[in-house]
């Protein structure tokens, strides 16, 4: 009798990228999180992809500067400051939402937030809307590496989950309109309670909370301004993207 080893789990399931990108292309934009206990929340997907939604006006009126959106996807923040002749750039690491994010006239490149990237120590706002505070699975590494990114008197503007956040790290999964379920990642949900600590461990310092349409942000800044990289603010040439 013989034995065929079990296929690896990599090898079969498909990647949080590409069923992300399936809902970006489809016309429902289907799309949920699977939690570790079997729950699951569906994404607003067709939200990203479309116009501004509620609530975002609040986070681009305290955008001041050149901006980083950071998993910028379909790029409508990113688009709404460019239209307001912002200086702003988008990254994300899904080449299709890179690309629906320069139709609609953002400028966005496809990076990972820890990638080498234009303008670092020099961004005056870094933004992580979309619950994108959970990027990788630890926030306090994420805001040390904003922290990293913005400016002297640079601001992080953080988009949070309404408490109570459920405890992270969590394996969690991507499941589309079709049943195809992804390769587990690791994501972080954080609320209004937990944000204070995450940010004193990065060298931030929490400057404001607040809510909008039902959803929840905060402010962070830089608890001491670190080596300046250059001198005065940042101007739209030296964000040049690269």
């Amino acid at each position: 009798m013989t034995t065929t080893a079990p296929p690896d789990r990599a090898t079969t399931e498909p990647s949080p990228t590409s069923l992300y990108e399936a809902a970006l292309r489809s016309a429902d934009g289907r799309l949920w999180v699977r939690h570790p206990d079997g729950r699951r929340d569906r994404l607003p997907v067709l939200c990203w992809r479309g116009g501004l939604a509620p609530g975002d006006a609040s986070l681009l009126r305290r955008c001041t500067g050149p901006t980083l959106d950071v998993g910028c996807g379909p790029g409508r923040l990113t688009a709404a400051l460019a239209a307001r002749g912002m200086p702003s750039l988008g990254i994300d690491v899904a080449p299709f939402a890179v690309r629906l994010a320069r139709l609609a006239g953002a400028a966005a490149l496809c990076r990972d937030v820890f990638d080498p990237l234009p303008g670092q120590g020099r961004w005056s706002t870094l933004l992580l809307a979309d619950g994108n505070i959970g990027i990788g699975g630890d926030p306090t590494r994420l805001l040390t590496r904003a922290a990293a990114l913005l400016g002297p008197a640079g601001q992080l503007l953080v988009e949070l989950l309404p408490d109570p956040a459920p405890p992270g790290p969590l394996l969690v999964s991507l499941e589309g309109a079709d049943g195809r379920v992804s390769r587990p990642f690791p994501w972080s949900f954080v609320g209004p309670a937990d944000i204070r600590g995450h940010a004193t461990a990065a060298g931030l310092v929490l400057t404001e909370l607040w809510g909008d349409h039902s959803r929840r942000f905060a402010a962070l800044s830089l608890a001491r301004p670190p080596r300046q990289v250059s001198s005065g603010r940042a101007s739209a040439d030296q964000m040049k993207i690269h």
